[in-house]
């Protein structure tokens, strides 16, 4: 199915990147000749996206929407409009993302963390958009991770077994550790959600750090039987921190950024 609209939540502070990010705002660090967050958008234009919207903070709405306006629309990215909205306030991943809901209202949304980048020729977004049952099922990028992960990211409650990449789910946990995990399926960065998701992100309290956050949201959607995964066959790059910043500059800068 075709999926029109991206949600891109950039208004982290980017305290692993500090001090280059006491002033320029995370998302617009470069990484080879662009800033990181003009990668997400390209992503998201190359799945059918006609709309990007970017969640930042206060200070960096203005230079956001500079980059992507100035002197006209971007080589290859002439079709889709890019707009940003503003987190008021840090309260986490899921309340970033809720920012975003008037903009989106009804339709299902791709949302790309902007601390990833996909590898060049190895895009996931048409993966989730084909699982999806037209717009009805959210569907999670995974990958299978080892145990030293367990405390790092989100982990999913797998309901079936895989099928041509696919499972069901019933649930995540966020960063559960090895007790709690409930499989080595992690979440990495790439997210096709239903709008239900919004009403299910307004009555969500505060979890992990005193956050709101995405993973519990996803967990909802999992007991409501609307939640699949999809197993992608190689990680993102993550371009949050100095030493990821430098192996993504290194492999795009290798490999070329547009091959």
């Amino acid at each position: 199915m075709s999926i029109d609209v991206a949600v891109i939540p950039a208004a982290g502070r980017g305290t692993r990147m500090r001090p280059a990010t006491r002033v320029v705002p995370k998302a617009l660090i470069t990484v080879v000749d662009r800033p990181a967050i003009q990668y997400m958008v390209e992503e998201a234009a190359r799945a059918g996206a006609k709309e990007a919207i970017v969640v930042v903070d206060l200070d960096a709405g203005h230079l956001v929407a500079q980059h992507f306006s100035i002197e006209g629309p971007l080589p290859g990215l002439e079709d889709i409009r890019v707009r940003p909205v503003v987190q008021e306030e840090p309260l986490g991943l899921g309340h970033a993302v809720s920012a975003a809901a008037e903009m989106v209202a009804d339709r299902p949304f791709f949302c790309l963390l902007s601390d990833n980048i996909v590898r060049p020729g190895q895009d996931v977004l048409p993966a989730l958009a084909e699982g999806s049952n037209d717009g009805a099922t959210s569907v999670m990028c995974l990958r299978e991770y080892s145990d030293e992960y367990l405390t790092k990211y989100g982990f999913v409650v797998p309901t079936s077994d895989v099928k041509d990449g696919y499972l069901d789910l019933g649930g995540a946990v966020e960063k559960p550790g090895p007790d709690n995990a409930p499989s080595n399926y992690g979440l990495v960065g790439r997210y096709l959600l239903t709008p239900e998701v919004f009403s299910i992100l307004e009555k969500t309290s505060p979890g992990a750090l005193g956050e709101i956050q995405l993973t519990d949201a996803i967990d909802e959607l999992g007991k409501r039987g609307r939640l699949k995964g999809w197993i992608a066959d190689t990680d993102l790059l993550d371009v949050g921190s100095p030493a990821g910043l430098v192996h993504a500059t290194q492999e795009l800068g290798t490999r070329g950024v547009d091959s």
